[in-house]
């Protein structure tokens, strides 16, 4: 009897030891220790990162923050990975109840609402403290997450239209240069005559150009070309309280994008662009450059890429930039900011890695490495960094987008032409900034 009493006294010793030992390995999830190279003890930050990736960039990046955690035990980032139809929502909610992460993706075209309400932090003196080095970015992508001189966020890369084409249609339309570059005479004129060839060249079930009918690649390759014309791109006013791409030069570059419909050099009725092109039945896609890394795993798909032609006065083109920036937090302490920090300083110096989806990367000398260039494609549109036209800073553009398509794609379904597009894009915008 009395051993059978210490077995249970010793069970139940044993069992509080186990849970103790349990509770102690769970409050140990957020701050752990590990030994520092002195032997001395040194706590772990642990970091939670938000992104909106999907398909391939979730890959990379997937790989960079374990890449990351591995080389720096002293820091240990978690990714959680959100829709990006609902991420901007969640993330809002999190860090107006107090439960935001320690860092987050931000497009640029949403920096200015989380800038203007007080949602991320100014990043100046944090910076300095890693020695994070701001003349290392390229200018063009550097100033677009600047606010009254102030960064706002780390940015990642720009990602912009390109042009994809199916070489072995080009060369069947005789279209293609010793160099395997397009033959492409210049002006709007000439790219058109280009995609007539492919048309008359090709078989039927062959798209000359694919672009969906719906969603927001036609909005996009108009921005580009309005931005190409001299004196356009004017898209609000000084103010930015009424829309003012009502005008000549907004409605040139529409009418051109309308003609390419209208003449079946896009086909009618696509829904799939980018899987049509993946399945070689298509010659040319004008889509951004994260495609490159879907495109290189086709194996039946031989293809080249050149930047987004200029049709008009000068070289511009649609793109946006991930960047990463640090949501308010009143709890956050100095520590986890420099944490948060030293990752997006890695990640950015590591950029190689990220521009394996084919993404252009934000700082210079990483555009300039050997492990850039090393990688096909994407030195022939790096460049293109250079002119990127990004949307007018707006709290509401993420939004106001959403506008241009819906009428955008009444047009591209012949419901009303291009000025009536523009008339009532404008109209809605209007009262949407009423509001």
């Amino acid at each position: 009897m009395m051993q059978t009493k210490k077995r249970g006294a010793q069970w139940l010793i044993y069992m509080f030891i186990g849970l103790l030992i349990a509770a102690l390995t769970s409050c140990a999830s957020k701050e752990t220790e590990v030994p520092s190279e002195d032997g001395a003890v040194a706590s772990t930050v642990r970091l939670e990162f938000w992104t909106p990736f999907s398909g391939g960039d979730n890959q990379f990046m997937t790989e960079m923050v374990n890449r990351f955690n591995r080389e720096n035990k002293a820091i240990e980032v978690v990714q959680v990975n959100s829709r990006l139809d609902d991420y901007y929502s969640r993330l809002k909610t999190a860090i107006m109840s107090g439960n935001a992460p320690d860092l987050a993706i931000l497009h640029q075209t949403s920096l200015p609402q989380f800038v203007q309400n007080g949602y991320i932090e100014k990043l100046t003196e944090p910076a300095k403290q890693i020695e994070l080095d701001w003349t290392g970015f390229n200018k063009n992508i550097l100033d677009s997450i600047v606010y009254d001189g102030n960064p706002y966020a780390v940015p990642l890369d720009t990602h912009a239209l390109v042009m994809y084409y199916n070489k072995s249609f080009l060369r069947q339309a005789g279209l293609l240069d010793a160099s395997d570059k397009p033959l492409i005479n210049i002006g709007a004129e000439g790219f058109t005559a280009f995609l007539q060839k492919l048309k008359d060249s090709l078989p039927p079930n062959i798209a000359p150009m694919a672009q969906p009918s719906t969603r927001i690649d036609s909005v996009w390759l108009w921005w580009s070309l309005y931005n190409q014309i001299n004196g356009g791109g004017a898209f609000y006013n000084e103010q930015s309280t009424e829309a003012i791409f009502n005008n000549p030069k907004a409605l040139k570059a529409l009418n051109y994008v309308d003609q390419l419909y209208k003449k079946q050099l896009i086909p009618p009725n696509i829904n799939d662009s980018f899987k049509l092109f993946y399945d070689g039945e298509a010659a040319v896609l004008i889509t951004g450059m994260w495609g490159t890394g879907a495109f290189e795993k086709a194996p039946a798909l031989d293809f080249g890429v050149i930047p987004m032609p200029v049709l008009f006065d000068k070289a511009a083109v649609w793109g946006d930039s991930h960047t990463m920036a640090i949501p308010t937090k009143h709890a956050m302490t100095d520590e986890k900011k420099r944490a948060a920090l030293t990752f997006a300083k890695w990640c950015v110096e590591h950029g190689a890695m990220w521009a394996e989806a084919g993404h252009v990367p934000s700082m210079t000398k990483v555009v300039a490495s050997e492990p850039f260039n090393s990688l096909n494609y994407r030195s022939a549109y790096a460049a293109t960094a250079n002119y990127v036209a990004y949307w007018p800073r707006h709290i509401r553009q993420w939004s106001i987008v959403e506008v241009l398509i819906q009428e955008f794609e009444k047009m591209n379904y012949s419901q009303q032409t291009p000025e009536q597009t523009l008339q009532a894009a404008v109209k809605r915008v209007n009262n949407e900034l009423k509001k």
